[in-house]
Parts: structure tokens; sequence; C-alpha cells
């Protein structure tokens, strides 16, 4: 591909990769704010770049995005690890579920459920499993974006897939059967019915909440169908007749968003197998909800 030289074709060039590297920076980071700063912070620097450090513009608008990734998570490793309970990103929530030829992509490499296992990867096996894993780059591409070896790629990613896989093996299940299980889940949710629940629930479900300290939510994650269902029902007891759940998009999955007196508080999506709910994922933060316009009807 040619060189750029000008400020428009630069511009230009930016602006057709401007999808991907958003995408490369919230996986990373699982923060709207954080993925919009580092984007925008290559952009800056693409205009600043000399024309011979350019092979082509993907490859180094992706490395220049990675590493400024890589750098910001290792600043926010001492903040995460002081953070209030559980941490899960910022959901990305939608009123519409994605076009037919989006939801499988989003879905195996969005979900609450694989970010929330990222998180606990170190910065540079987040990103070499996500180039490789998500994005398709071949190791030498992720040698040079790491400044390593390939064969030491190869170790970071294979070591980092192991441990994706033990925590969220790969299990195909259909849009429609998420939606049933998790529409279950709500509707035993309202009844305040605990055989419903039990009945959805795998023996080793959780339940994790991430209130970040700024809301009431527990502050351990909470594993086994008998204590999921019986804090779920307990935590929306009192509330639950005045609760609106208004189905949405999160991650590009079937979640809900709830509503108390037409204010939004909790963000709601679930892992499942198609045939039991593996996992609850109920996002509380008020500071990870702010960005979500979805109203209540």
């Amino acid at each position: 591909m040619p060189q750029t030289h000008s400020v428009t074709d630069r511009g230009a060039a930016f602006a057709q990769e401007r999808r991907k590297l958003w995408g490369v920076a919230y996986r990373m980071l699982g923060s709207r704010a954080d993925a919009d700063d580092a984007v925008q912070d290559a952009y800056l620097r693409w205009h600043r770049a000399r024309t011979e450090e350019i092979r082509t513009p993907q490859a180094w608008l992706v490395t220049t995005v990675t590493r400024l990734c890589i750098d910001r998570l290792r600043q926010l490793r001492a903040e995460r690890e002081h953070y209030a309970g559980p941490w899960l990103p910022e959901p990305l929530v939608a009123e519409e579920p994605p076009a037919a030829d989006e939801a499988a992509e989003l879905a195996s490499d969005l979900s609450v459920a694989l970010l929330a296992v990222l998180e606990r990867l170190a910065p540079e096996e987040r990103a070499a499993f996500l180039l490789r894993e998500t994005f398709d780059a071949d190791y030498g591409d992720i040698a040079q974006i790491l400044g390593k070896s390939e064969a030491a790629c190869r170790q970071i990613v294979s070591r980092a897939a192991k441990r994706v896989r033990a925590e969220r093996p790969r299990v195909h299940v259909s849009r429609a059967a998420k939606t049933r299980l998790l529409d279950g889940l709500v509707r035993a949710l309202q009844r305040r019915d605990k055989d419903a629940l039990l009945e959805l629930l795998a023996a080793e479900s959780t339940w994790t909440a991430d209130g970040g300290g700024k809301t009431r939510a527990a502050l351990k994650q909470i594993r086994g169908a008998p204590r999921v269902a019986r804090f779920a029902i307990g935590v929306l007891r009192k509330h639950v007749d005045e609760i609106e759940f208004r189905p949405v998009t999160v991650n590009g999955e079937p979640g809900y968003a709830l509503f108390y007196r037409n204010a939004l508080f909790a963000v709601l999506t679930i892992r499942t197998d198609g045939r039991r709910i593996l996992d609850v994922y109920s996002i509380l933060n008020p500071d990870k909800l702010r960005d979500v316009h979805v109203a209540a009807h």
C-alpha cells in the first residue's frame, strides 16, 4: 500500500482503521473512556509519525494502540487490585440485537464473560491472546508489537489460551437458547421463585456483581446454585415489583437493563452452555452505566 503523506490522506487512513483500533482498545481495557483515550493518543502520534516509520497504516496503528493499552493496563493494575469487589467491564448496551453478520463475531470475543477472564491475564498476555485469537494476527506481527521473539509469543499465546479455556470452555450456544434461559431467570426473579431458579442454574453457577464501592453489591462472587438463588431473591425481594426488566443487547449478547423508578441501576447478562445458566453478571457501578443510553419504557 502506498505511504500516506498529506494530513488528508493520513486522516482518511486513520478513519478506515478507527473501528478496529477501538475494538482492540476496548477488549484490552474494558472501558469506553480508556479505549477512547488510547485511540485519540494513537491518532495524535499517527499525525506526528515520520513516513519512513510506517510499514503499512494498519500495522503501525494496531502496534501503537496495543502498546498504549499495555502501558495503560500496567498503570491500572494497582488501581484494580484495590477495586471494591469483583471487577467487570463497562458494558456496551444497545436496544437492538446486532446484525446477523456481526452477531457471531461479537458474541464470541466481546462478551462480559470473556473480558472478565482476560482481566486476570498480564497485560502482554492479554494483548497477545487478543491479537491472535480475535484479530487473527500472525506471530511475526505479534512479535513486532510486543518486542519479543516469535517463539516467545507462541508460548505467551498458548499459556493465555489455556488459562482462558480452563475458565471459559468454548461452547457454541445459539442466541435463542441464551435468550430463553435469560428470560427464564428474569421471570423467576420477578416471581421470587427459588425452585424455578434452581432449575435454571448449573450446580456450580456463580453470580458476580460489580458495584465498585459506589453502590450496594456483593463484595465476593456468589458460588453454587442454592447460594445464588437465595442471594438473588433476597437482594431483590423488597423492590422487585417496582423494577422494570428491559431486554437489551449487552456486548453483543442478550441482556437486561434494570430500572428502579425509571432510573437505570444495573445491567445483567449471563454465560450458559445452552442447558443451564453457568454465570450471572450484574454491573451496578454507576460510573460504568453513565454512557448506557437506554431509557425505561
